[in-house]
């Protein structure tokens, strides 16, 4: 037995076309966005569809890349001052990630501290996606992803939120920066990918991945020539946002688990450092699942895992020096992971986690 379960409805096209809709989720709207969203054109439609619906709304636009816990705090304050009740997050994965944490905050304005991350669920104030980028799915996703200092790393918060509505317009991509763009779309397929090896796939969510690959191969060429037409955007938009719906049955994986610390600690951006672990974690996977490996294979049109690997890789533009003692820490830290490791549908020891972050990173191990 396996159950599917996606709530948000998602609309593809003109935010003002739909306006009508926001009335039914509340009277008074936080908007959670950062900076871009005032270039791109999505804010100033949310606006207007918010002015012409009567909709009150106050605006927070600090959200930081990989916000914080003590980012959120202080964005669910403006939120119980301003007695909201439903929340927008505009932009990528952090402000639509923010949103869902702040939504707890705002509702429930006696919890201090990490409590966002303490195992428990919470009531929570309706949200709203507005998706500026194609990778991180947080539009059609339950989860959200904040950085613990505390701890050093990501991690996702207890409560699972869905967003009620997701707006999809490729528009808003369309002067995106080409390093942004590569780095999110090599982040949707990394979604594609560990969702298709997860222990908690199913013969739906199969066929769910199998269409994000086709999706994203048809994308392929323009993502390395690097010039990329709307229409291969709104592809990319869409086959991000089916990664998202196939995570939300399966969760991610050894590589966004162990690609945090890289986030965290080097400033990698989030899809190059999924990136970094393709090659070693196809090959893992081929351990015991070789058939699935040679159909992703097939599906995208590499020979092998190496052409696969060379791919992504002629994407990927990061600088960065690591020590070997730092990798060590890293793999004993992700090992206490025990969720990602728990989606992997074979037993990883500590030596497997090691080994894939050593022959990973061995090109960036200072000497």
């Amino acid at each position: 037995m396996y159950r599917f379960f996606m709530p948000t409805e998602m609309l593809v096209g003109e935010i003002s076309e739909n306006s009508g809709r926001l009335k039914a989720i509340g009277k008074k709207a936080l908007i959670v966005t950062g900076k871009s969203s005032k270039k791109n054109g999505a804010l100033l439609d949310m606006e207007n569809a918010l002015k012409k619906e009567g909709i009150p709304y106050v605006i927070f636009d600090a959200i930081e890349e990989n916000p914080s816990i003590e980012n959120v705090f202080a964005a669910a304050e403006l939120g119980r001052h301003e007695n909201i009740d439903f929340l927008i997050g505009i932009g990528g994965g952090s402000p639509m990630d923010a949103s869902k944490a702040i939504s707890v905050l705002v509702k429930n304005p006696e919890l201090k501290g990490e409590a966002l991350i303490d195992g428990k669920s919470y009531p929570y104030y309706p949200v709203i996606a507005v998706a500026t980028t194609a990778g991180t799915g947080s539009e059609v996703t339950p989860y959200s992803i904040v950085t613990v200092h505390a701890k050093n790393t990501k991690m996702g918060i207890s409560q699972q939120i869905f967003p009620v509505i997701s707006f999809l317009n490729p528009k808003y991509m369309e002067n995106m920066p080409l390093q942004v763009t590569l780095s999110t779309g090599v982040d949707a397929f990394t979604h594609l990918m560990e969702g298709y090896f997860s222990s908690k796939a199913n013969f739906l969510s199969d066929k769910i991945a199998e269409g994000g690959f086709r999706g994203f191969k048809d994308c392929m060429e323009e993502l390395k020539e690097g010039t990329i037409s709307l229409e291969t955007r709104e592809k990319l938009l869409i086959t991000s946002s089916i990664a998202g719906i196939l995570i939300s049955q399966t969760g991610t994986s050894l590589p966004h688990g162990m690609g945090y610390s890289l986030t965290y600690h080097k400033n990698v951006p989030h899809g190059f450092a999924n990136n970094v672990f393709i090659e070693g974690y196809m090959k893992l996977c081929q351990r015991t699942m070789a058939k699935k490996v040679s159909d992703l294979l097939e599906i995208l049109g590499f020979e092998n895992i190496e052409e696969m690997a060379g791919y992504f890789n002629s994407l990927m533009d990061i600088d960065i020096k690591i020590t070997k003692a730092e990798i060590e820490g890293y793999a004993e830290e992700f090992f206490e992971n025990k969720a990602k490791l728990r989606n992997h549908p074979a037993e990883v020891s500590i030596e497997d986690i090691k080994n894939l972050y050593f022959e990973s990173l061995k090109n960036y191990i200072a000497q």
